[in-house]
């Protein structure tokens, strides 16, 4: 898969303990040409519907259960295309700079079936407020532009999904 960027904050002793996570994420815009993005009604940012791997999942079945629990959709797996990878890099350990948190983030073009069903999210995520959005892509752009938090996880996150937002918008898909 093509690399798409990477984000090296560096703030970490490169010596330290690294902790890797592979997570995916799923590009999808409904008829009008609206990205469907994970909207956080507490933190004011969106992202887009995925999230981590869990023990020997393939990238597909972590989609197809990620878009389910996130947005309540069904993936077609027919859909699902390659469209590249970030590359994450920072601090890991809130009590100091000893671990390395490194994450590949892989980005996936893709349909769902037009039924939407309900959300079943984590409590990470209730917390988090999260609701499903289908909006233009430069109304995420722009939130996510002034999203501002001491989090650095956050911060970092609401960035790379900017990032890939407007690499989005400079193509036709």
């Amino acid at each position: 898969m093509r690399k798409l960027f990477t984000i090296d904050l560096k703030d970490y002793n490169p010596n330290g303990k690294k902790f890797y996570r592979s997570s995916v994420r799923g590009i999808i815009f409904d008829h009008d040409g609206n990205i469907a993005m994970i909207y956080s009604r507490k933190y004011h940012f969106y992202k887009f519907p995925g999230g981590g791997i869990e023990g020997d999942e393939t990238h597909l079945e972590t989609l197809a259960r990620e878009i389910k629990e996130e947005t309540g959709m069904t993936l077609i797996p027919d859909s699902v295309k390659e469209f590249g990878e970030v590359l994450k890099i920072q601090n890991g350990d809130e009590s100091g700079k000893d671990t390395i948190h490194i994450q590949r983030n892989f980005y996936y073009t893709c349909k769902v079936e037009d039924e939407i069903g309900d959300q079943e999210l984590d409590d990470r995520e209730k917390a988090l407020d999260f609701v499903l959005r289908f909006v233009p892509i430069e109304e995420a752009i722009t939130v996510n532009s002034v999203f501002k938090s001491d989090d650095a996880f956050k911060k970092q996150m609401a960035e790379r999904e900017k990032r890939v937002l407007e690499i989005l918008k400079g193509i036709d898909l």
